[in-house]
């Protein structure tokens, strides 16, 4: 099936296609239309126009909009979840939980969005005040551009269109052209709903010039993107006065203490470090293993790891898939045999078939090695004995991202410490840093980007404050 260009409610086509292949199979499993610059600033012009509109609009619209298409999305599941999985790769069973929580995405930015206000405020705290009427409200920032990765082609969707149409915007998606088709379906959804606000959605597809073309634009208010610190840095430095929302990249970790519950910790670690492949933003890529519990937490992680399920995404028992691309084969093959050179070494066989490369468990690994201090992007994790916490916290806040960390300790003391002294936009405690629960405030420090995902934190992200004093 091919996926088409909606400007807002007009679906279109055009002559020229790209081919999507199938990480898996090869075999090409969808096509998008090439869309130039011209595409995006003729969607730019059509979203203008529908921000007024949608400004207007009534909150109990919005929101029978978003529950509409998540009610939409659960009776389609299936298919997308496919979708998603023929497209990116994805296992199945993590496709169709993808499709799960961007149901609970939508839902929650309804939801919300019911109950967010402005407040009043005291004109007459201080001296130079007097008693007046003031207070603020929250307005649509107008025209947003969402610009998408491929680790979470629909979720990641949601977590940009579905706070910003409720919060009354209007909306250009760019979606990762590894995933046409699954953004395509998802909006169709959107804008076919009885409740859409017309033209207040539209969708074009391409890479740098499109992305360029939109976020150089004078008619965007907020541009919201997820991806590389590379494009996060040139949108940072082209989008002129805007608000800029940076989802980038991560270097997870996380410290396993004496005092842990170590079984709970590898189970946890393996799920963190391999998940997709490794291709998530806090994917778990370093484990700083106190000394005096090293060896035994090394044999469970080797020992846990090899009960994964590897191969075909479309079987139900499979934890991982292959990886996007072969590019991204060759840079995860490159990367652990720099290290092996380097004097570092695997507790498990280094293998790959196809686009599948196996589960990673590097060992003897130095601070300066690639797998360590750079965002590796694929199912290699690295253990790395330290004395104490004090030295894992030195070396975890070492890094240009930090995005999120965790510890596993049952040291309530330890608990405050970490909390308080790792960098990092998220802390978890007895639990893998992959994790995210939708609700949450989401984003990181440093080279990780600026501003929250979460629908409650992105509809703010979205919406201008409005201040009114009334004599």
């Amino acid at each position: 099936m091919d996926a088409k260009i909606y400007f807002g409610s007009n679906e279109q086509t055009k002559e020229e296609f790209s081919n999507r292949h199938s990480p898996f199979s090869g075999e090409v499993i969808s096509r998008a239309p090439v869309c130039d610059a011209n595409d995006a600033k003729k969607a730019l012009q059509i979203a203008q126009i529908a921000a007024k509109e949608a400004k207007k609009s009534t909150l109990s619209q919005r929101c029978s909009w978003l529950l509409d298409v998540a009610h939409k999305l659960r009776e389609e599941k299936e298919d997308i979840a496919k979708t998603i999985t023929d497209e990116v790769g994805k296992p199945i069973t993590f496709s169709r939980i993808e499709v799960e929580r961007a149901i609970e995405t939508i839902t929650l930015s309804a939801e919300t969005m019911r109950t967010m206000h402005g407040e009043t405020i005291n004109t007459d705290a201080m001296p130079s005040g007097r008693k007046a009427i003031s207070y603020f409200v929250r307005e649509a920032a107008g025209v947003v551009v969402a610009i998408t990765p491929f680790n979470f082609p629909l979720n990641l969707v949601a977590h940009k269109l579905a706070p910003a149409l409720v919060a009354g915007n209007a909306v250009v998606l760019k979606p990762t052209p590894e995933a046409p088709l699954t953004a395509y379906k998802f909006a169709k959804l959107f804008i076919e709903s009885k409740y859409a606000i017309k033209d207040a959605l539209s969708v074009v597809y391409g890479d740098a010039e499109v992305g360029s073309a939109l976020i150089t634009s004078e008619i965007p208010r907020v541009v919201s993107f997820t991806g590389s610190v590379p494009v996060g840095n040139i949108i940072t430095k082209n989008a002129g006065i805007k608000k800029v929302s940076l989802e980038l990249g991560g270097n997870a970790a996380t410290y396993i203490d004496k005092s842990a519950d170590l079984d709970l910790a590898a189970s946890k670690c393996i799920i963190g470090a391999f998940v997709n492949s490794g291709q998530v933003c806090i994917s778990l890529q370093r484990i700083y293993v106190n000394s005096d519990i090293y060896d035994i937490f090394a044999k469970k992680m080797a020992e846990e790891t090899k009960k994964l399920v590897v191969g075909s995404p479309y079987h139900d028992d499979t934890f991982m898939g292959p990886l996007i691309d072969e590019d991204a084969v060759l840079r995860a093959k490159k990367w652990v045999q720099s290290a092996l050179d380097e004097g570092a070494k695997s507790l498990l066989e280094v293998k790959t078939e196809g686009r599948v490369f196996y589960p990673c468990v590097m060992t003897d690994v130095t601070d300066e090695m690639k797998i360590v201090c750079e965002e590796v992007f694929a199912p290699i994790v690295s253990l790395i004995k330290v004395d104490d916490f004090s030295t894992a916290r030195d070396k975890m806040n070492n890094s240009p991202y930090g995005l999120q960390f965790s510890v596993f300790t049952n040291d309530l003391s330890l608990v405050k410490r970490a909390i308080n002294e790792l960098d990092a936009g998220g802390i978890v405690i007895n639990d893998m840093p992959t994790l995210r629960f939708d609700i949450q405030p989401y984003g990181g420090v440093k080279l990780s980007g600026v501003g929250r995902e979460g629908p409650r934190f992105a509809i703010e992200e979205m919406t201008e404050i409005k201040s009114i004093v009334i004599n």
